[in-house]
């Protein structure tokens, strides 16, 4: 598993309460909630990529043209 990038977060009071009741709804922590939003926006305005892309990359094979 990846590391994962620690950094501090000040955030509205109004906004962590909504949050810290859809992670509840979600059964998640806040922290995982947080990180689910935030990947999730990434992806749909498409500026981020898939893991496996390298490991597409690498696997993909060329026809011959012998």
């Amino acid at each position: 598993m990846a590391e994962k990038k620690k950094f501090l977060l000040r955030i509205d009071e109004r906004v962590y309460a909504a949050l810290e009741k859809w992670a509840a709804d979600d059964l998640r922590s806040i922290n995982s909630q947080i990180e689910y939003l935030l990947t999730d926006s990434l992806k749909k305005s498409n500026r981020l990529q898939p893991n496996n892309l390298s490991d597409e990359k690498e696997h993909k094979t060329t026809p011959n043209d012998d």
